[in-house]
């Protein structure tokens, strides 16, 4: 009996297309699973990197800082990596200086170096040994409010009070720059004197203190008046008197001090 095989035509076996065979479908198949798997098993095989040597953290020691605050020396064991923010309100016990956002974004922190603002928050207290600083608590002077807390107060320019002592501060410098001719980004000519103060100028200058309550007409108002006043600004009036109200200090400038120091937690 013939097969279908014997019965096929040679000349039909030419015309039909080659076929792999199953069995070198398969060999081939597992050479390429083969040549795939090659590099993760050499990277399972190697040996694992040894753990990088641990890194020494320990603190540096603290060491003596002396820093003149509000015309009075404090002699603090600070380490070297201590803010001059936490300087003031965790080892001088002047909590008037607000811890805001600690980027140097808010002004809550502004306080005075030589009568100069600076953020406290982003300096260190070890680099201002020898500098007198002002807080907010050294604006007074002998039981007497500055022109600049006063005009605050008559002027409602603060609400919750957080930020109001970096305000204050910045509010200070800013009259003595004006004074002696620093222009800003809003300066007709910023090659020659400032006109004026106008309430651009005073925007501009104060525009690194954010005032979460919005009282920033009122702010504006507050250092119109004084600079209209001719009114010594509290940063001279420190400089004639260092002896300036602190932490035992009574009368108008405690009324002051309890409104900024009302969230001493934070």
């Amino acid at each position: 009996m013939s097969t279908q095989e014997e019965c096929q035509d040679p000349q039909d076996e030419a015309a039909l297309p080659q076929q792999p065979s199953r069995r070198r479908f398969l060999q081939s198949a597992a050479a390429a699973a083969t040549v795939g798997a090659a590099p993760h098993l050499r990277a399972q095989t190697q040996t694992p990197a040894a753990p990088p040597a641990p890194i020494n953290q320990a603190a540096p020691p603290p060491r003596p800082v002396t820093l003149t605050i509000n015309g009075r020396a404090y002699t603090l064991q600070l380490e070297p990596r201590v803010t001059l923010l936490d300087a003031l309100r965790e080892y001088a016990g002047l909590m008037g200086t607000k811890k805001g956002c600690d980027r140097g974004q808010c002004g809550a922190c502004t306080v005075l170096a030589d009568g100069r603002r600076i953020n406290a928050c982003l300096t260190l207290a070890v680099m201002h040994e020898g500098e007198n600083i002002t807080t907010v608590e050294g604006l007074a002077t002998h039981d007497a409010l500055s022109p600049m807390q006063r005009a605050f107060i008559e002027h409602d320019a603060f609400q919750c009070g957080y930020c109001t002592p970096g305000q204050l501060c910045s509010a200070t410098a800013l009259l003595n720059e004006f004074r002696y001719g620093a222009a800003s980004t809003v300066t007709a000519d910023v090659r020659a004197r400032p006109a004026q103060l106008s309430d651009d100028e005073i925007r501009e200058r104060m525009s690194g203190n954010i005032c979460r309550c919005g009282a920033y007409a009122n702010i504006v108002a507050a250092v119109r008046a004084v600079h209209d006043g001719g009114s010594q600004s509290g940063s001279a009036a420190m400089q004639d008197a260092p002896g300036a109200i602190g932490a035992s200090g009574n009368g108008h400038g405690d009324e002051l001090r309890n409104v900024h120091t009302n969230h001493r937690t934070t």
